[in-house]
């Protein structure tokens, strides 16, 4: 009896994660649908089933976009701001965990504080910022403030004080290690399943970024893709880019997923690599 209800119990945990799993794939489908429906069918209609109109929405797509450009522009941007940001949050993270010194407690308490404030509130002085210092339709501002990340150091910084041995550490010092050599060798190893981790979310906000770049990029061939295919919501005949625009949009997530399944398996391979219990 008792295997039975095992059984049961274990049967209908299956089909609701079966279910759930269809529905957050759902969105996605509805999506790649979409790209190969004509505007018309979109907007007066609802199915499940692909249409015929993919060629007229890739057509519609690059007559508006250059779309390979805005890859690459998105590409530019979101992988020096993503290692920019796994780097030196890693870096910060290990000291405030690792260190003690006087106000590391006062500054996690700001870098908490941080965390709590929406970026749009420093936008303005941000962009005055950027006028000031001749950055305006540049890169540079996209990638530089990826350096300060309060979310991930806070993350890290949990990270590294539950799976570091000190033990790991002072041996490495008896042996003559330097500390910026005790970091790469023996830490970043340690600390890569929560990098890689931190490393998606944060190469999916910088690819998705449309705020900052519509304000700051002015010259056409330097937007990123996000703000290029909005561009197309701007053209004369809105209804007739409808399957243009999701054609473009499914486009870009490709590389989100590439990305995701990469260190999907890093974390996997590597989420019981050199940790040391105390």
């Amino acid at each position: 009896m008792t295997t039975t209800a095992t059984k049961i119990k274990k049967g209908i945990l299956y089909i609701c994660l079966t279910l759930l799993a269809a529905a957050c794939l759902l969105p996605f489908w509805l999506m790649i649908v979409n790209a190969t429906r004509s505007g018309v069918e979109i907007t007066h209609s609802f199915s499940f089933l692909p249409g015929k109109s993919l060629k007229d929405n890739w057509t519609a797509l690059f007559n508006y976009v250059n779309l390979f450009q805005g890859f690459w522009n998105s590409i530019k941007v979101a992988v020096p701001a993503t290692l920019l940001t796994a780097y030196f949050s890693a870096i910060t993270a290990y000291a405030m965990a690792i260190y003690k010194f006087k106000g590391n407690n006062t500054l996690f308490k700001v870098i908490i504080i941080f965390m709590m404030i929406p970026a749009q509130l420093s936008l303005i002085g941000f962009y005055n910022l950027c006028q000031k210092l001749h950055l305006v339709d540049s890169y540079i501002p996209l990638i530089l403030p990826a350096i300060a990340a309060p979310g991930i150091v806070f993350f890290l910084r949990q990270y590294v004080q539950s799976t570091l041995s000190k033990a790991l550490l002072e041996a490495a010092r008896i042996d003559g290690a330097s500390e910026l050599r005790i970091f790469h060798k023996i830490v970043l190893p340690i600390m890569a399943p929560g990098i890689a981790t931190m490393s998606i979310g944060s190469f999916i906000g910088n690819w998705n970024n449309y705020l900052v770049p519509l304000i700051l990029l002015n010259t056409p061939n330097k937007m990123t893709l996000p703000v290029m295919i909005t561009t197309l919501n701007a053209a004369t005949d809105l209804q007739k880019n409808q399957g243009a625009i999701y054609l473009g949009v499914a486009i870009s997530v490709v590389p989100i997923l590439i990305v995701f399944c990469f260190c999907s398996k890093y974390i996997i391979s590597s989420i019981s690599a050199g940790s040391v219990k105390e």
